[in-house]
């Protein structure tokens, strides 16, 4: 393992962490998510895992955590979609029937 590693990765890395919780706050005070596109946030977990494989193979150190919090992040904010996103629409449909 080494022992060096590059502070602006941790300081994007770190900008990215910060971001995911508040865009899965917002899914969670809202219960609204029709407007997340879960293609782009299943590229973004893809680029993740890209990013992992690449410092297990070429350069494992500490900020490996925090590409795996990022992913675990994504995924969380992905799954909320999942979830919340049939009674959005539902919801949006039964609104409409009753105009």
């Amino acid at each position: 393992m080494t022992h060096t590693f590059s502070i602006f990765e941790a300081l994007m890395l770190f900008c990215f962490a910060v971001s995911w919780p508040i865009s899965i706050y917002k899914s969670l005070k809202t219960k609204f998510v029709l407007g997340k596109s879960p293609a782009f946030e299943a590229i973004i977990i893809l680029g993740y895992i890209f990013g992992i494989i690449h410092k297990f193979v070429n350069n494992l150190d500490v900020i490996t955590f925090l590409w795996i919090v990022n992913l675990l992040l994504v995924t969380i904010d992905l799954i909320l979609y999942y979830y919340y996103a049939p009674k959005n629409r539902a919801a949006l449909g039964e609104s409409f029937k009753q105009d």
